[in-house]
């Protein structure tokens, strides 16, 4: 069983790329740098180097990292490039500089701007690139607890105390959280106010279909979506009640591998992945809702990962045919629910993952147009990333804080009073850059507004 594709597969992707330069505007980071090794093409090249034997040297690692992982050129590209692939091998290389593919090995002690397979990148005695201890001891810590929401909602817990004692301000101020780890700042900076806790009432393990029934569904309640807006899951099944639907919320589900999959960590999606497979298998629904943008795309991607696990291939095919994001499965259903006036000026930013991996940004605002009263402007950046990117903004928090001032200039330029997103990830990213600059401007997911206009909440 494979766990990345195989060498003469992304041998092919990258060929695809004919090099014409239409991904280099649409790359957040490459509009950061305007550094060619930090743009989709660039990338590209160092993955096709890497493919025929150049070494994994601490330059190319930094550039993979630095990707967000937007998929933005996958919407640009005109020739179809399917970079999602590579940066996620690419990604799993760095992770696991072992498994990268055979070549000349790194000097440990190669400057950081030597270029892959330069004279000065490689020597003997020489090892492989990888990361410092600091940085794994990070990601390790990362991955050891988004991923489980029993374990993130335990460590918020002195969390909401330091914030309601004004302990996180002080500590903010100190400097301290930055010289243990940036990741650590950048966490306590992202965390949303104990004021906007939701009371994280447990749902149901089915709502029943407000009048005829027209479907069942699954729901996804994922792992940062459940802990920090359970709000978002509660709007999310009265919203598909409301239009027909039965909604079953397997108690068993947990984490289904986005985080992972999208940060190279392929054997840990897999797993989350299989276990996913298995809680929906048994719910018996006609499809699978999700409210993440993140969450949907992976799960859509479960047919490719598992795609060389035979006993698993056919199962995972089959349940990524049934996975929906909510405003996707909703405009498809159609409205039976009336609207009432929900009177706000909106703003709607696209989630990467729902944008561009997904493809999906016309549902949405036919969804929230429909709604009388609310006044829907656009950014002009509605679909460039706001820096979240699933764990990007712990690990590249600097990059992560340039790309979120972007977008919080877009939103105040817009006059929106509200800020309107379908990833829990953007919505706190956009929220704390806000509150940094002291804006107040209320931010919610496509739900809650649904579910404001239809139940009156």
């Amino acid at each position: 069983m494979s766990e990345q594709p195989s060498t003469d597969h992304l041998k092919d992707v990258a060929g695809d790329c004919v090099h014409c330069g239409f991904c280099l505007p649409a790359c957040p980071t490459y509009q950061l740098w305007g550094e060619e090794m930090d743009s989709p093409r660039g990338r590209i090249h160092l993955v096709s180097q890497l493919l025929d034997g150049a070494p994994l040297t601490p330059a190319t690692a930094t550039h993979f990292d630095r990707c967000l992982g937007c998929m933005a050129c996958m919407t640009a590209c005109p020739s179809g490039v399917q970079y999602d692939q590579l940066i996620e091998a690419a990604r799993g290389w760095t992770e696991h500089p072992d498994q990268a593919p055979a070549g000349p090995p790194a000097r440990a002690d190669a400057p950081a701007d030597a270029p892959a397979g330069s004279p000065a990148a490689i020597s003997a005695p020489a090892r492989l690139a990888r990361r410092s201890l600091r940085d794994r001891t990070t990601r390790a810590a990362i991955f050891a607890v988004f991923p489980y929401p029993a374990r993130l909602r335990a460590l918020t817990a002195p969390l909401r105390m330091a914030q309601r004692t004004g302990l996180d301000k002080w500590l903010a101020g100190s400097g301290l959280p930055a010289k243990v780890s940036p990741a650590a700042e950048a966490a306590l900076r992202l965390a949303p106010p104990s004021a906007k806790r939701p009371a994280g009432q447990r749902l149901p393990e089915r709502v029943a279909a407000r009048g005829q029934r027209r479907a069942v569904v699954g729901m996804l309640t994922g792992c940062v979506q459940s802990v920090f807006f359970p709000r978002v899951n509660a709007a999310t099944a009265r919203v598909l009640a409301a239009e027909g639907c039965d909604v079953i919320i397997p108690r068993g589900q947990g984490c289904c591998g986005a985080l992972s999959g999208h940060s190279g960590r392929h054997a840990e999606a897999m797993r989350f992945a299989r276990a996913t497979i298995e809680t929906f298998e048994q719910a018996g629904v006609d499809a699978i809702v999700v409210n993440s943008a993140g969450c949907g795309s992976a799960m859509k991607d479960y047919e490719r990962l598992l795609a060389d696990d035979p006993p698993w291939a056919a199962r995972a095919a089959a349940l990524s045919s049934r996975v929906r994001d909510l405003a996707e499965f909703l405009a498809g259903l159609g409205p039976v629910a009336p609207r009432h006036p929900v009177p706000v000026t909106a703003a709607y930013h696209d989630a990467c993952h729902l944008g561009h991996a997904q493809r999906i940004t016309r549902q949405p605002r036919e969804l929230l147009a429909a709604i009388p009263e609310l006044r829907l402007v656009e950014l002009p950046d509605a679909g460039t990333c706001c820096g979240s990117a699933g764990v990007y903004n712990l690990l590249q928090p600097q990059a992560a804080r340039e790309l979120a001032a972007r977008k919080a200039d877009s939103v105040l330029a817009s006059g929106a009073d509200l800020v309107i997103s379908a990833n829990p990830g953007c919505t706190l990213q956009i929220s704390a850059e806000l509150a940094q600059r002291g804006k107040v401007i209320a931010t919610a997911h496509t739900a809650e507004i649904l579910d404001a206009s239809i139940n009156g909440r």
